[in-house]
């Protein structure tokens, strides 16, 4: 092995209400290939107050020759300041930054480039060049050994189905599984009907062309790719023999998009528990309008306890205008199917889409209490880079700094231009009153829609009688070193 030494970094996710929950999964795939041939360390803020000073001790007593950094959107100011202290205690040593947010920003920027313009999508990738000295957009796994080499271009794309990195679907079994000893599995803390539970993921890319959805024009996150079902169970298998875990939360974006390979998927995991004698209890994301009998029976008896579903919307036009292929009957179905297998379903909703008005959040709020899911959230529309609301937004006539989403039917959206690296807020705010709109309609302005999205949510809590989450069990760790698993590596833990 090389002696020489590459740190991974995980940034903190300060808008979330817990930071260790999920461990960042695509990260400890690359640092899994790295450590074959460098020693890794992986630096993990997550929940971090002062993770500044964390980057800035570790960079005392060690000199890696490269820092890898994964970054969704919500995460860039954290990783705008971590690059800050790596140029001024390292500046030698070597930025790349992958994952969501390059991937999402460089099919934007294609997109528009390819189209003549020169819009927010040039200059958002422009502001994440500044930050590395390389990006790598799509799939990390092969990539990550081409950006570690000398003479690098600046942007590596893995994110061309035809290019040699690319992940295929027969070259996903082949990849290594997340590397979860690099972090601190036991400070993350996640539970599934009372069983410890730690997140996998069985296939890669959705389908769907949902317009508020990150990734509708970049193939690494719309091609759907299955990884086999042996290597799913393997890998199962071996967290509950390593972890001691059996709780799973699968973190695919629609477990039933391949309803055959789904019903194989369950049958295994079934035939997994009876060969272990034990009693798995299983969270994940399902498409509504996919969603059936026959696969509720079989999740159930897998071990699902919880389902979650993008149901966004009750209004039949925001439906349509979001492009959600799916109907408010479908939709309905779907919760029924759920309490007949004894399934609990979190409902996942949204406000701020083209034409939003009072009427159709109102619609929104008189179906949850109508069909009583088990939980659910409302969230604010963002536009994120690589969404459609985003890549087909074109510039106001009367500001350059408000942004029109038309869609075909007529209704529009506006949004503000946002500078990503400096804005943190805009992703999902504090259920507590902490939400802020960077978007609007013809009929709501942005403060409308937090005070729609606000009195819906307590409404609809206070008739249902669901609590708010609560962040009491939250732990926001002050980092000293020696003094919490923040620092480990693939040559022993630091």
């Amino acid at each position: 092995m090389n002696t020489q030494k590459v740190c991974c970094i995980i940034p903190p996710s300060p808008f979330l209400l817990d930071e260790r929950v999920f461990m960042s999964l695509g990260l400890l795939k690359v640092a899994a290939v790295i450590e074959k041939y460098f020693q890794v360390d992986v630096l993990d803020l997550s929940g971090i107050s002062n993770y500044k000073n964390v980057v800035d001790d570790y960079l005392l007593s060690n000199q890696p020759f490269v820092v890898c950094i994964t970054v969704t959107t919500p995460q860039l100011p954290s990783v705008s300041e971590i690059v800050s202290v790596i140029r001024k205690k390292a500046p030698k040593t070597k930025i790349i930054i992958g994952g969501p947010h390059v991937t999402l920003t460089h099919s934007a920027f294609l997109r528009e480039t390819k189209h003549g313009e020169y819009g927010r999508a040039n200059k958002a990738f422009e502001r994440i060049k500044e930050l590395a000295d390389i990006l790598v957009a799509g799939d990390g796994e092969k990539a990550i050994l081409e950006a570690l080499g000398s003479d690098v271009q600046k942007v590596i794309s893995a994110d061309d189905p035809k290019g040699n990195l690319f992940l295929q679907v027969n070259e996903l079994d082949s990849a290594p599984w997340p590397d979860r000893d690099l972090v601190d599995v036991n400070s993350y803390k996640y539970f599934v009907d009372g069983e410890r539970a730690l997140s996998v993921v069985t296939q890669l890319g959705c389908p769907f062309g949902c317009g508020f959805c990150g990734g509708r024009n970049s193939p690494s996150f719309r091609m759907k790719r299955s990884r086999s079902i042996q290597s799913v169970i393997a890998e199962i298998e071996s967290l509950y023999h390593k972890y001691g875990v059996k709780g799973f939360m699968f973190y695919d974006d629609e477990l039933n998009v391949n309803h055959h390979f789904f019903i194989d998927l369950m049958s295994e995991i079934i035939k997994l528990q009876d060969r272990l004698g034990i009693k798995f209890r299983l969270r994940g994301f399902i498409k509504s309008q996919l969603f059936n009998e026959e696969q509720a029976e079989y999740m159930y008896k897998a071990g699902f306890r919880w389902i979650l579903t993008g149901f966004e919307s009750a209004s039949p036009q925001m439906l349509v205008n979001m492009n959600k292929v799916a109907t408010v009957e479908e939709n309905t179905r779907c919760i029924e199917i759920g309490k007949k297998y004894h399934l609990k379903v979190k409902a996942l909703m949204s406000v701020g889409h083209p034409g939003e008005s009072e009427r159709t959040v109102l619609q929104t709020r008189d179906w949850l209490i109508n069909v009583k899911p088990d939980d659910f959230d409302i969230t604010i529309i963002t536009v994120y880079p690589g969404t459609p609301y985003y890549d087909e937004a074109k510039p106001h006539d009367e500001s350059n700094k408000v942004w029109i989403y038309r869609h075909r039917g007529g209704d529009v959206l506006y949004s503000k231009e946002i500078d990503y690296a400096e804005t943190a807020n805009f992703y999902k705010g504090d259920p507590n009153g902490g939400y802020e709109s960077f978007v609007f309609t013809d009929y709501l302005s942005p403060k409308d829609i937090v005070t729609l999205r606000n009195n819906v949510e307590a409404e609809v809590r206070k008739t249902l009688g669901i609590p708010y989450p609560s962040s009491a069990h939250a732990v926001k760790y002050e980092h000293s070193m020696g003094q919490f698993g923040v620092l480990k590596s693939s040559s022993g833990f630091k």
